[in-house]
């Protein structure tokens, strides 16, 4: 393997993208928290978990949902606290 050397070009192009990149998830995130309900292809997207996964969290009642007319919604404040709730402190 060759050695590449890296140009402040490369790095303001990095840099660039990555900027690029941070506007685009949070823009998505506050799509999502502008919205009190949320169906479950959202929900999917925003937790990047499988239908299966989710169909579990309804099962065992970790996640409330309400069903109306044969679509799930999901409180964005309840995913909110699921996520706190399970958060892991390593010290």
């Amino acid at each position: 393997m060759g050695v590449r050397i890296i140009t402040t070009d490369d790095l303001r192009d990095f840099k660039i993208e990555l900027l690029e990149e941070l506007k685009a998830l949070l823009t998505r995130d506050g799509e999502y928290k502008s919205k009190k309900w949320l169906k479950s292809p959202e929900v999917r997207e925003l937790l990047g978990i499988s239908h299966g996964t989710l169909q579990n969290l309804r099962i065992n009642g970790t996640l409330p949902y309400s069903k109306v007319g044969g679509v799930l919604y999901y409180d964005y404040q309840d995913i909110i606290q699921l996520i706190e709730n399970n958060k892991i402190h390593n010290t």
